[in-house]
């Protein structure tokens, strides 16, 4: 008879295991990892995540490792042998990743995050415009296995994977791309290629000398990456030409900067009443008089406007006192 979950006890102690560095409320610092996570609690997986962060934060997690499409782990159970666990995640097609890489070759903004090792937040609407969402949408894109003998999927074993997973994230973004099925190394190399590097330029890496071939929109083998995808149509100018017009506008401006129409109580309708000290709601009504007559060029006389003059009744006196 196989023994039941009663005949263990807490699991044991490990040294040396991963330990999540976060010792008390949420896991994740960064944005990816924290998105992570909410998405993973909104699968509603209640109490098995949180034995996990407690896993997690003992150290029972053993190994943690990430490859395209999949996750491996050892943890630390209650018995001798450690349990190994595997989460699958689809990684995309080359197709797909030939698609994005042309889509943040083609802005300088994304380029630039990603060679300096960051993954801007923008970058998770891009994937989904690419239809390669960046995040598992539902629980069942997960292929989650663990050798232990629970029933439940998620696991604690499970669940601490996940949560040191989160800190991976933290510590080197780049794994949740891994994950999906491009490495650092591969994706920077291939937008410095886009980006028009050669074999030896400055920023060219050991691996950027292999060919990737020509890109559709390239000239002379170089391809139209950034800003140079607004130029590409342009006819050519003579450098004479370009240097008469260097001052010019690239397109006709305005007579004049558009205004933005607004009453003549603006001001006062944002400040609020005035306080008796002041005048109280009788300036109010003073000023807003005597601003329709500015505004008219119309000046009033002053005595109109004196403080010791009650302002006669308007239509403005209506549900402000």
């Amino acid at each position: 008879m196989s023994p039941g979950f009663d005949d263990y006890g807490p699991p044991l102690r490990v040294e040396g295991g991963l330990r999540a560095r976060s010792a008390r409320g949420a896991i994740g610092q960064s944005w990816w990892s924290r998105r992570f996570v909410e998405v993973l609690e909104s699968f509603a997986l209640g109490s098995r995540l949180t034995r996990g962060r407690a896993y997690a934060r003992r150290g029972q997690v053993l190994r943690l490792d990430v490859s395209p499409g999949t996750v491996t782990a050892e943890v630390q159970g209650s018995r001798p042998r450690p349990y190994p666990v595997r989460i699958g995640l689809a990684a995309y097609p080359e197709e797909t990743w030939r698609r994005i890489e042309a889509e943040l070759a083609g802005q300088a903004f994304f380029s630039a995050r990603l060679l300096a090792g960051d993954l801007p937040a923008e970058l998770e609407e891009l994937f989904t415009e690419a239809g390669a969402p960046l995040f598992p949408a539902a629980i069942d894109e997960l292929d989650q296995n663990c050798g232990c003998p629970d029933f439940a999927v998620p696991c604690k074993h499970l669940a601490a994977t996940f949560y040191l997973l989160a800190e991976a994230f933290d510590a080197d973004p780049f794994h949740l791309l891994h994950w999906r099925g491009r490495s650092r190394a591969e994706l920077l190399d291939r937008l410095r290629t886009l980006r028009g590097a050669h074999p030896g330029g400055p920023d060219a890496g050991p691996e950027s000398a292999v060919d990737a071939g020509p890109e559709p929109g390239a000239t002379n083998g170089v391809p139209v990456a950034g800003a140079a995808r607004a130029l590409a149509g342009l006819p050519a100018v003579e450098p004479d030409a370009e240097l008469d017009r260097f001052w010019l506008a690239p397109v006709a401006l305005p007579d004049r900067p558009p205004t933005l129409a607004t009453g003549p109580e603006l001001l006062l309708r944002q400040l609020g009443p005035p306080g008796a000290a002041v005048g109280g709601p009788g300036l109010a009504e003073r000023l807003r008089r005597a601003y329709r007559e500015f505004s008219r060029g119309e000046a009033a006389p002053p005595r109109e406007f004196s403080r010791g003059e009650a302002a006669p009744p308007s239509e403005a006196d209506d549900g402000e006192r």
